[in-house]
């Protein structure tokens, strides 16, 4: 029994140690001025109606910057989002904006596929790829820039999950933002940087010196291959200080499951080894083990838990509200599923279209 409670115990320092790793690198979202003059090109894969998509694609159009572009990609010209996307540009004629309109089959990732004619139809050295569920701030470009250093290879953001309308998009805020942020930002402070695809900084020098955006390819996930890119040429990984908004509206359990299940299956592909121990990441885990051996006394284990994952959201101003604390424990119990078949499967869908699993070399 004292082993049982040894175990419950190193899980949750470690725990508690990443929360505070990453409490130290995260900070309150603060407006950065325009401060550097470099052309910037804005590629926007768009696909389909959202929730809130009005109000994340109608933001890069009030940003700050002095000068950049907007380079809206759709792979089909019926797509029900392409009226907005002509309206937006319309509305805006003192914004540089276009839309592209085209299939490219260069991969097995849609998203990619999408992203690869903006790319080359762009203008400026500096390219940032945002997916269309980001809620761009005005002083977007310049956080971005703000975590450039001498040994960046790519600048990127995490999700910030907000507006939840239902029970179910607070599960999500709960995955979101003081689980899978905080560990990003955590691997961040440990020199284990990760790329995530929602907003990523590049310099266009640098990743056509190394295949260009079409090796981003070599992984089924863009931000995989990206990763690994990084690393090979010697450099680092680095996020904004503050991660940018995803606005929710309402999602059913279904979708929560699907979405996180995709997201585990690439993880478990592209980095097994880091998956592995995902199963350890929830409070699940440690809260049946200090029961099997102390009874009602496990209940210190979400306590404890919890408590620190809602007081990093209050420090940081994220999203907070007593339906995010009892969405906490639904998270972790999916966080066993979820788990369990991110090992059991070899394929995963995205929008529609499968996605064919490949096993790669662990990095």
């Amino acid at each position: 029994m004292n082993l049982l409670l040894l175990a419950a115990a190193a899980v949750t320092a470690v725990n508690l140690v990443g929360l505070a790793l990453a409490a130290t690198r995260l900070r309150r979202r603060r407006h950065r001025p325009a401060a550097r003059a470099e052309g910037v090109t804005i590629v926007r894969p768009v696909c389909g109606l959202e929730p809130h998509i009005e109000a994340t694609l109608a933001s890069g159009f009030a940003l700050e910057h002095g000068n950049f572009e907007l380079i809206f990609c759709l792979d089909r010209a019926d797509d029900p989002v392409r009226p907005l996307v002509e309206r937006l540009i319309e509305a805006h004629p003192q914004v540089q904006a276009r839309l592209l309109i085209g299939e490219n089959r260069h991969s097995g990732n849609p998203k990619l596929n999408n992203c690869i004619k903006g790319w080359d139809a762009a203008r400026h050295d500096w390219i940032i790829l945002a997916d269309s569920n980001v809620l761009m701030p005005p002083d977007y470009v310049e956080q971005l820039f703000a975590a450039w250093r001498p040994d960046t290879g790519l600048v990127c953001s995490t999700p910030l999950g907000s507006r939840p309308d239902n029970f179910w998009a607070e599960v999500e805020c709960a995955f979101l933002n003081t689980l899978q942020a905080r560990w990003q930002y955590t691997g961040e402070a440990l020199g284990l940087g990760f790329a995530q695809g929602k907003s990523m900084l590049w310099q266009r020098d640098f990743l056509d010196a190394h295949g260009g955006i079409r090796a981003l390819a070599a992984e089924i996930a863009e931000d995989a291959a990206a990763t690994k890119l990084v690393r090979r040429a010697g450099r680092h990984v680095h996020l904004v200080d503050s991660p940018f908004e995803q606005p929710l509206g309402s999602r059913t359990a279904r979708q929560v499951w699907l979405r996180q299940l995709r997201w585990a299956r690439l993880r478990r592909v592209t980095f097994p080894l880091f998956f592995a121990p995902e199963l350890l990441i929830g409070a699940a885990v440690p809260t049946g083990l200090a029961a099997l051996a102390a009874g009602p006394a496990a209940l210190l284990v979400p306590a404890l838990w919890y408590g620190a994952e809602v007081a990093l959201a209050w420090r940081k101003g994220w999203p907070l509200s007593w339906k995010l604390l009892a969405a906490m424990p639904v998270r972790d119990a999916m966080v066993l599923g979820v788990w369990a078949m991110g090992w059991t499967t070899g394929t995963t869908v995205w929008r529609g279209n499968a996605l064919p699993l490949r096993e790669k070399r662990a990095v």
